[in-house]
């Protein structure tokens, strides 16, 4: 075995609180398991905007006590020069999830700060709400959301203005990220660290504020019947509050999807997105012949839902439809607003926006910049993320999405008419905006830079027998955002293609915009975006 490696994972056993991960380490050197060994010691595992995010395993490149630990040191040292000097911590119920947030406590009690710990594994949407509503300074959460099972990470929220930012409890940006992460690469020893062991571990009564300040987002119940499913993660008891405060009927479950189980035993993704994740929720709306389907991921920030189309029977609703639905509600409901979303969104909010005489804003792909827009109206982006009341979560809430959107679908059951009907409204009026994501698993992630800088160097001149009118450079923005990986190319026809690489998985991705009108508008839109895919899978596979 290389000395050098030997010497540095030995280095990292002497320092590792965790006795199972060291004590694995230290197999992997007697059975001489050198291939095991650099897969743990391939660098630190990079803290980002994202915060933390990896497999579970030994080692300074896998999600584990003594990497959280470094982490945790490093963000508090961050704190400590900022003179912010409280933290509030949340988990979901993922393997590890109750470890890593016992050791960012007693990390951060050992640095002197106070410290509040959630009751129990809870929505991501708490612990975001819980950091206004107890005017801490930072926020972690312990999630790697939809990733799969082996899989943990770390995010870090802010709660007042910090490095020129004006956070108001959102996820964290450059700078900050880089300055958090100079702090933990300076951390060279985990032991030397101070720990302690005071906290307040909180009652339920912030968890009972976040229902209370929720449910107030509805304003006319309707007698519905609403199949949930939490994906196994923990969304299913806050929701069922929520939904219970707001005067709903009991919403109906997915038994075998209801309970937190970090195994994900019955999807193989756990992430309504995801192809039959939610097939479940699906089978038992047709038992129940029920009016809606819910979907949250495991931290319950994002909200999908489906719906029983009559030509095609159930279906679920893109990101966009749902975007576009809440929009509209939220526009017509309202006199002045903001209206916003992703790059990488469907056109169409913009739109809405307009018509009703409302500000529309434009962002970077992530919720970390459209929590950024002072008095956020409504916000979203494709991946399933919705804010409606950025005041009480400044962040994507899939419970108030969820709230909502059955508000909606009540108010128009009164009209004798569907969330389908509203969206052939909105067509109607604005063009047909087929939109369809496709992405591609990579195990080698330097493959993504090589693949974007070569569509940069040699773009397409065209995709599918259509001319490419103009290929924009997201790192060298024009529209006033700040740069980010990616290509966006213009096709005749009023087509947009922007390709990028997932911020949270191994995946490049791919967004494809088609507006088209007149009485086959839906048909033509998707007879264009069935001709792009080979092509375009071609390019990402390249």
């Amino acid at each position: 075995m290389d000395s050098q490696l030997l010497a540095e994972v030995q280095a990292w056993i002497a320092d590792d609180p965790d006795p199972v991960t060291s004590a694995l380490l230290t197999s992997w050197i007697e059975t001489n398991n050198e291939d095991a060994l650099r897969k743990s010691f391939n660098g630190f595992l990079q803290f980002g905007t994202a915060g933390l995010r990896g497999p579970i395993g030994p080692g300074p490149s896998c999600m584990n006590r003594a990497v959280v630990g470094r982490t945790a040191a490093g963000l508090a040292k961050y704190m400590q020069d900022r003179g912010l000097t409280s933290i509030v911590i949340g988990r979901d119920a993922r393997h590890g999830s109750e470890d890593f947030t016992q050791e960012t406590a007693e990390i951060m009690s050992g640095a002197g700060m106070k410290v509040f710990v959630l009751p129990r594994p809870l929505p991501t949407p708490v612990l975001a709400f819980a950091i206004t509503e107890l005017g801490v300074d930072v926020g972690v959460m312990v999630t790697a959301s939809h990733n799969p099972p082996q899989d943990n990470g770390y995010k870090v929220y802010i709660g007042p203005s910090a490095d020129g930012i004006d956070y108001r409890a959102s996820q964290i940006i450059s700078p900050t990220d880089g300055f958090i992460s100079q702090e933990i690469a300076a951390i060279t020893s985990l032991k030397s660290q101070r720990r302690g062991n005071i906290w307040t571990h909180m009652d339920d009564e912030v968890v009972e504020k976040y229902v209370h300040q929720t449910a107030k987002l509805c304003k006319a119940p309707g007698d519905l019947k609403i199949v949930y499913t939490a994906m196994h993660g923990v969304g299913t008891k806050t929701i069922q509050r929520v939904f219970h405060s707001a005067g709903f009927a009991s919403l109906i479950l997915v038994d075998a999807q209801a309970d937190p189980d970090p195994d994900f035993p019955t999807v193989a993704f756990p992430n309504p997105e995801e192809p039959g994740a939610i097939d479940l929720a699906l089978e038992t709306a047709r038992a129940f012949d029920a009016d809606l389907v819910i979907a949250n991921d495991p931290d319950a920030d994002r909200c999908a839902a489906a719906v029983n189309d009559p030509v095609t029977g159930w279906r679920m609703l893109r990101g966009d439809e749902l975007g576009a639905l809440l929009g509209e509600y939220i526009a017509r409901n309202t006199k002045t607003g903001i209206l916003a979303n992703s790059i990488v969104s469907s056109s169409i909010l913009k739109k809405i926006a307009q018509h009703y005489n409302l500000q529309f804003q434009e962002t970077l792909t992530g919720f970390k910049w459209l929590a950024k827009i002072p008095g956020l109206t409504f916000g979203y982006e494709e991946a399933l993320g919705y804010c409606v009341d950025s005041a009480s979560v400044n962040d994507k809430d899939g419970i108030s999405a969820a709230l909502m959107l059955a508000q909606l679908t009540a108010e128009l059951a009164k009209e004798d008419r569907s969330l389908l009907d509203l969206l052939n409204e909105i067509w109607l009026r604005h063009g047909f905006h087929g939109t369809e994501q496709i992405s591609v698993r990579v195990s080698d992630l330097s493959k993504i830079p090589v693949l974007l800088a070569s569509l940069r160097s040699n773009p397409p001149v065209q995709i599918a027998g259509r001319s490419v009118i103009t290929v924009d450079d997201l790192m060298k923005p024009k529209d006033g955002l700040p740069p980010t990986d990616g290509i966006r190319i213009w096709l005749d026809g009023d087509i947009r293609i922007i390709i990028r690489p997932s911020g949270t998985e191994a995946k490049i991705k791919c967004y494809i915009e088609v507006i088209t009108h007149g009485v086959n508008a839906h048909i033509d839109s998707i007879a264009i975006i069935t001709s792009l895919k080979p092509e375009l899978m071609e390019i990402l596979s390249a």
